[in-house]
């Protein structure tokens, strides 16, 4: 049975203490072969008076967001064609890219690259997922399927799709969008 002993400094709240638990669990279970019940992950707190770096007191940091419920409200922004919402949650140096299509960096690019593809579009989620990679950006992926309005006023659905994102510092900084739409307007 894994046991994981944290010392956090005091001021993280119950979520973000929730999230951490979690993420460790499943940090222990990508190597260690137990189910999550087995594994114990116990958060010691300490008031930043009794902690020194460099021979001062610190401070701990801001909890970052989490990165897939970022995800989560920027794709229902763009589904309600909030731009300025959408906008607010994308990072400097913001770089996306669809099937067909090479990088784009503005909202403004994909809505006028879109226009001819599609008249409407709606993403039905089956999961998503967050990982942290090896570089400061937590990657989460996004899968389900999509439904909408092709131009000539035609309805589709169960179209499958993927995309990929990568949040740094609470910010969307990548999105990579990988779907079935090609082939299914093909052998409509």
């Amino acid at each position: 049975m894994p046991i994981v002993e944290v010392h956090l400094l005091e001021g993280y709240d119950a979520s973000a203490k929730q999230r951490l638990g979690t993420a460790l669990t499943d940090a222990v279970r990508m190597v260690v072969p137990a189910p999550p019940e087995a594994i114990t992950v116990m958060l010691h707190e300490m008031a930043p008076a009794h902690y020194y770096r460099g021979g001062e007191t610190r401070t701990g940091a801001a909890a970052l967001p989490d990165a897939a419920e970022l995800v989560r409200l920027y794709l229902q922004a763009m589904e309600a064609r909030d731009l300025a919402a959408a906008s607010a949650m994308l990072g400097a140096g913001f770089v996306m890219q669809f099937p067909g299509t090479g990088p784009m960096t503005t909202l403004q690019e994909l809505i006028a690259w879109s226009v001819p593809r599609y008249k409407s579009i709606t993403k039905s989620y089956e999961g998503f997922d967050a990982v942290q990679s090896r570089t400061a950006a937590t990657v989460v992926y996004c899968r389900g399927t999509l439904s909408g309005v092709w131009p000539d006023g035609t309805a589709f659905e169960g179209i499958r799709f993927i995309d990929r994102f990568e949040v740094e510092d609470g910010m969307i900084i990548r999105q990579d969008v990988w779907n079935d739409i090609a082939e299914t307007r093909a052998n409509a």
